[in-house]
């Protein structure tokens, strides 16, 4: 029984980048798929696909070799929308490198589309 398919997503496509992987599967929810949506419009991952088994549904996620580390973040920190720059020093390793990927009432998003769009929300992992 798994507790968190956001930390297993992220775990997973990790240790496949690690090893050298050119896909990995994943479980599926809805969360995971925007996440992984914004991790492609990044160009940190190739396409993914859904794919049906009888049990629970997988998502096969094409690496293209560009993560060099990402994770959850738990728990998670509210964020306001003046504090990005103050989780990016605490999350990713330089100025302009990499992504924190949040939930928001507008939907899930980057710190970069929620500057543009000037709303905080809770923060769910990173990537670079």
């Amino acid at each position: 029984m798994r507790h968190d398919l956001v930390a297993d997503m992220f775990c997973g496509i990790k240790n496949a980048e690690m090893i050298g992987k050119k896909d990995c599967l994943t479980p599926s929810s809805k969360v995971i798929e925007s996440v992984l949506d914004i991790m492609k419009k990044q160009n940190y991952i190739g396409d993914f696909t859904k794919i049906k088994d009888g049990k629970g549904d997988k998502i096969k996620v094409n690496l293209i070799g560009n993560i060099n580390d990402c994770n959850i973040i738990k728990p998670r920190f509210a964020v306001k929308k003046n504090e990005f720059f103050t989780w990016e020093k605490k999350y990713l390793p330089a100025n302009n490198v990499g992504i924190l990927i949040l939930t928001t009432s507008k939907g899930i998003m980057d710190q970069k589309e929620a500057k543009v769009k000037d709303t905080g929300g809770r923060l769910i992992g990173f990537v670079y």
